[in-house]
């Protein structure tokens, strides 16, 4: 069922203090928004069993920020299956993040393979779409986000996307300080609506690019953005709240 959502991606940020003292703000006053998004956090691996052990019983899930294209066991080193993840308290898992295609060469056709893997493991993959500066200066944008996504469709069948969430991030926003508008944002995610078929009135779909406080509101106020994925305010306790307020039902 689509729904709003904010989840906060922590990328290779975080140790145990950290933890605990961001958890411990964030829950202080997570019960206390009226008609709360659904909200998760999506630490570096290594600190998903502290996370989901301080989460247990909160209304806070716990996501992973890659999950391995292959299901069940075997010898691949380096990799964590989703099989582990959920047996370590994930119930999200991150696929095609555009920092995940950039830096390590992952292909539209692997991510695909990452979220079939996810969804084999009981997970509900986020999958990630963007564009680069250049293909939006090109006019490129609606074909790479199509791109992207029809290849986890195919890999998936169209009739799961109801499984999934999708997160645009238009690479060019992502770190930079640049934000797309509201109403940018809010053509590409109509855009990718209208490719989901029968599947699309449920399909969550999140915008990714450096939303903050003080312009979420305007982001999730578009009709087909329905929450955010979060990365540099999601480990502020204050900011990642202020960002749950505003996508509040």
């Amino acid at each position: 069922m689509r729904k709003n959502f904010v989840a906060g991606n922590w990328k290779m940020h975080g140790n145990r203090a950290m933890v605990r003292e961001l958890l411990d703000g964030i829950l202080a006053e997570a019960n206390q928004i009226e008609a709360p998004p659904a909200m998760a956090v999506i630490p570096p691996a290594v600190l998903i069993p502290q996370v989901a052990e301080r989460l247990a019983g909160s209304d806070v899930a716990v996501g992973a920020q890659n999950v391995c294209d292959q299901e069940g066991e075997g010898a691949f080193t380096g990799e964590i299956s989703g099989a582990m993840l959920a047996e370590a308290g994930c119930s999200y898992a991150l696929v095609g993040h555009s920092e995940r295609r950039a830096l390590y060469g992952e292909s539209d056709e692997l991510v695909g393979m990452r979220a079939v893997a996810a969804l084999g493991a009981g997970l509900t993959p986020i999958v990630c779409v963007g564009e680069t500066l250049e293909e939006r200066d090109t006019d490129q944008t609606e074909a790479v986000v199509q791109r992207q996504l029809q290849a986890v469709l195919a890999a998936t069948t169209p009739e799961r996307a109801s499984e999934f969430v999708i997160a645009y991030e238009p690479v060019w926003a992502i770190g930079t300080g640049r934000t797309a508008t509201p109403e940018q944002a809010q053509a590409v995610h109509a855009f990718l609506r209208s490719q989901l078929g029968s599947a699309a009135p449920e399909v969550t779909i999140l915008y990714g690019g450096s939303v903050k406080a003080d312009n979420a509101e305007a982001l999730f106020g578009m009709d087909d953005i329905d929450g955010g994925l979060i990365g540099g305010a999601s480990l502020k306790a204050d900011q990642f709240l202020a960002i749950c307020r505003a996508a509040a039902g």
